[in-house]
Order: structure tokens, then C-alpha cells, then sequence
């Protein structure tokens, strides 16, 4: 099977107030990895322990598309000790085709760093990625003008959604680049609210099964917005998972 991760973004309000026993939460609900938004100044060596501690996988890092342009060598580092095997940019946003693949030949140049150090670059997209410039989806501008080695595509179920397109279209579009997806689900078409997974609209079914054909390597749990309590809400979408994987 593969693993079930948890965006940490998800519970912010928790690992603000208190990181690694945060972590440690986390895995008592069953998630085997985390992927992380913030290290909230902890040392690698400190969180690399709190890890192998609790047996819970880093799954990957979303870091700033800035951040990684300023400080990618350390940012490597970072990753490379705590045992993390991606560094995904999380969000970039332009006007023009002609931005779009300025920023590509930087992820490029990210990307290629990264596998020099055994990690994998990749990009997650929002909504704007599935509007087009001309007649070419963004997201397919920075597909096309990155090197599929070098960038893979961490596609986010609710934000395909959101724009109205189908998640499986693009992972079958992009194939191997999908490394590892966004698992989140939209509550309906209408508030467009996102919910725990299996209690929306998105067909998990069919994506989970293109995913296994593609061997995805990490199915990562993300929600925002919340109706019940944090941990109780990761927990219902961690036990769909498990159940949708098995």
C-alpha cells in the first residue's frame, strides 16, 4: 500500500502552538508520513529525531517559490537530513505565458539541484493553473517547459475541482510526473468548501486507481476549512484513506 500523509498546513493552528508533539499526534491517528509548511525554527538534527522516534516518514516540504530561489542550498540540506525525498513550491502566480516559463526554467534549475542531492522538485497547483493563457492551460505551460525529471506535479483533487476539471484527466495527462497528490475533497459545487475526504463530491475511487497505475508514491491528506474539530476531522480522512487503499 502506498503511504498516507498529512499536509501539516491542515492543522497550522496545532503545530504553531506546539510542533513536534503535534507530530506525535499525527501518527497515534495513523498517518505514516507529514508533509511539512514550516519547520517553526527546529533544528534538523532535532526533528530528524522526533521522527525516527515516533517511526513517522517526512514526506515532503512545500517551501516558497522566493525561499527556494534565495536559500535552495540550505534548504536542501534541510530536507536531506531529515530524510525528506521532496521539495515541492507550493503556489506561484503571474500575468503571462512568457512568466510562467521564466519561473519554469528556474524550477528547472531547482529541480535538477534537487536530484543532484536524491530529492525530487515538484510543483503543487491551485486553481489558476487550470486557467488558460491563449489557448494552453497554465499548468500545462509549466509542464511543457520543465524537464520531467526534474519537476514532477503534485496535483491537488480539490483545486481541479474547483475549477471545474477532472483530476484524472491531468494525471493521466502527466503520467509519472504524479508522484504524490493532494487527496482533498469539495463539500459541493455551490459553497465550494472543502471537507474531509469521502464526504464531498470528488470520485476518490477513480483516482486512486490511476494513481496505483502510476505508482504514486505518497497520498497526502490536505483541508482548510473545517466543521468539527481538527484532529477529528484528519482522523475521519485518515481512515478513508486507509480503507480506499487497502
Amino acid at each position: 500500500m502506498s503511504n498516507i500523509g498529512l499536509q501539516l498546513y491542515s492543522i497550522k493552528e496545532l503545530t504553531s502552538a506546539d510542533f513536534l508533539g503535534t507530530l506525535k499526534k499525527v501518527k497515534e491517528i495513523g498517518y505514516e508520513g507529514v508533509e511539512f509548511a514550516g519547520y517553526f525554527n527546529t533544528p534538523a538534527t532535532e526533528l530528524k529525531k522526533a521522527l525516527d522516534d515516533l517511526n513517522l516518514k517526512a514526506a515532503g516540504s512545500h517551501l516558497g517559490y522566493g525561499e527556494l530561489c534565495r536559500n535552495l542550498d540550505s534548504l536542501i540540506e534541510y530536507n536531506k537530513e531529515i530524510g525528506s525525498p521532496y521539495i515541492i513550491c507550493p503556489y506561484i502566480k503571474f500575468e503571462t505565458a512568457d512568466e510562467y516559463k521564466k519561473a519554469a526554467e528556474e524550477f528547472n534549475r531547482i529541480g535538477e539541484k534537487c536530484k543532484a542531492a536524491g530529492i525530487q522538485f515538484g510543483y503543487h497547483n491551485h486553481a489558476h493553473e487550470f486557467e488558460k493563457i491563449g489557448d494552453k492551460y497554465i499548468m500545462d505551460i509549466l509542464a511543457e517547459n520543465t524537464d520531467p525529471d526534474f519537476v514532477h506535479v503534485e496535483l491537488d483533487t480539490y483545486w481541479v475541482a474547483y475549477a471545474g476539471l477532472d483530476t484524472v484527466e491531468f494525471l493521466k495527462k502527466y503520467g509519472k510526473r504524479c508522484s504524490l497528490i493532494h487527496f482533498k475533497d469539495m463539500n459541493d459545487p455551490e459553497s465550494k468548501k472543502d471537507t474531509e475526504i469521502g464526504k464531498g463530491i470528488v470520485n476518490f475511487d477513480e483516482i486512486a486507481r490511476v494513481c496505483k497505475e502510476l505508482g504514486t508514491s505518497w497520498y497526502i491528506v490536505e483541508q482548510e476549512y473545517f466543521e468539527i474539530p481538527l484532529l477529528q476531522s484528519i482522523e475521519e480522512s485518515c481512515r478513508f484513506m486507509k480503507n480506499l487503499l487497502k
